[in-house]
């Protein structure tokens, strides 16, 4: 096991990356997170920053620290073998304080913020990119829950949840994630890590604060895998300052996520902040009603709803709709050129509302 560790307040960075803007760090003490909702209206930032600063965050994930779990990481993970000094201390913190989380009602996730963003007004684009996600553990927990995940009533197998201890180690000079074959066997099969953030979102409007499981136009738990460095996530912002929060870190997610998580585990995330005022946003993307990822390779509209055929024909309509607007193509090509060179993919099936995403290669838009 790597003995890297990002305990709180360690390692913080001391610039930008590029040179302009502020840098801040943010970590997900007490006071700074949100456990099981997100930020709504009447939330007041944790954080307030400028248009184009950077963020550096921790994050918390929330394997470990549940009721179902014990709400001890000490104790859950030294049961994985993993000692009390490769356990981050925020999370202890949290788990053992008197933070009002009711499993019943709220979700499981622990997001930091809300970030306020000055200048940020409803009809604007929030711009969140992805600059640097760096692991604080070597290892995750990918969870099955009775009632939950893609195969509800067959799976776990057994009476009990099942969290699957998922370690990292170096493989042919690169970091994997590995599981044994069999439980309590040698043999492993070993997948990439490719770090993201499943949520990324804006606070909601009106005064109550939403659920964490579901996504919808204010993003949050998306579960999009081609958030990782390098990518940005645009948000129609609801409120002034948009109010903005990442939670729900990854280590790797296969599009899906069947067994209802993936390999979940705590991430320090450098996040810059844009807003896009209204008449920039309709001229590059058209009207957004929800979240859109954009990739050094592909954009990406997505398609939200509870019934997945539904989600994909959203997404299909989000996809037209952006293609006529950002490269002015008619609406019947539009919808040719997507059948003949865009996938849409299945971003999750476990988050109550189902979650379709297109990859729209931007290379074949150039010249």
């Amino acid at each position: 096991m790597s003995p890297q560790i990002l305990q709180p307040l360690t390692r913080a960075p001391e610039r930008s990356s590029n040179g302009t803007g502020s840098i801040h760090y943010l970590p997900a003490t007490r006071q700074n997170v949100l456990w099981g909702r997100l930020p709504c209206a009447r939330d007041v930032g944790v954080l307030t920053i400028e248009s184009g600063d950077e963020v550096t965050i921790d994050t918390i994930s929330h394997e470990g620290v549940l009721e179902d779990q014990g709400r001890d990481p000490a104790a859950f993970f030294g049961r994985h073998g993993v000692p009390r000094e490769f356990v981050l201390d925020d999370a202890i913190d949290l788990a053992a304080s008197d933070f009002d989380h009711d499993p019943g009602s709220d979700g499981p996730h622990v997001v930091t913020g809300p970030i306020h963003v000055r200048g940020a007004r409803p009809g604007d684009l929030l711009k969140m990119t992805v600059l640097e996600a760096t692991p604080r553990v070597p290892y995750g927990i990918i969870s099955n829950r009775h009632g939950r995940g893609a195969l509800p009533g067959e799976y776990p197998l057994g009476v009990e949840n099942v969290s699957v201890f998922a370690a990292v180690e170096a493989f042919e000079g690169i970091q994997v994630g590995t599981l044994p074959l069999v439980p309590g066997g040698d043999r492993v099969v070993r997948f990439p890590l490719d770090p993201f953030l499943g949520i990324m979102g804006v606070a909601v409007a009106g005064d109550v604060r939403a659920h964490s499981v579901p996504p919808g136009a204010h993003g949050g738990n998306i579960d999009i895998n081609l958030l990782t460095v390098g990518s940005a996530l645009y948000l129609p912002v609801q409120v002034p300052g948009a109010l903005a929060y990442v939670g729900d870190p990854h280590f790797a997610q296969g599009d899906g996520e069947v067994a209802l998580t993936a390999m979940e585990a705590s991430l320090r995330v450098r996040v810059r902040f844009d807003v896009i005022s209204q008449a920039d946003a309709l001229t590059q993307f058209g009207a957004l009603g929800g979240p859109l990822a954009e990739t050094t390779d592909f954009l990406v509209p997505t398609g939200l709803n509870a019934d997945l055929g539904e989600a994909v024909r959203e997404c299909v309509r989000a996809a037209i709709n952006l293609l006529a607007a950002r490269f002015g193509m008619d609406r019947t090509l539009a919808y040719a050129y997507l059948s003949a060179a865009t996938d849409f993919n299945i971003s999750q099936v476990v988050d109550r509302v189902t979650g379709v995403h297109g990859r729209i290669r931007v290379a074949d838009f150039r010249g």
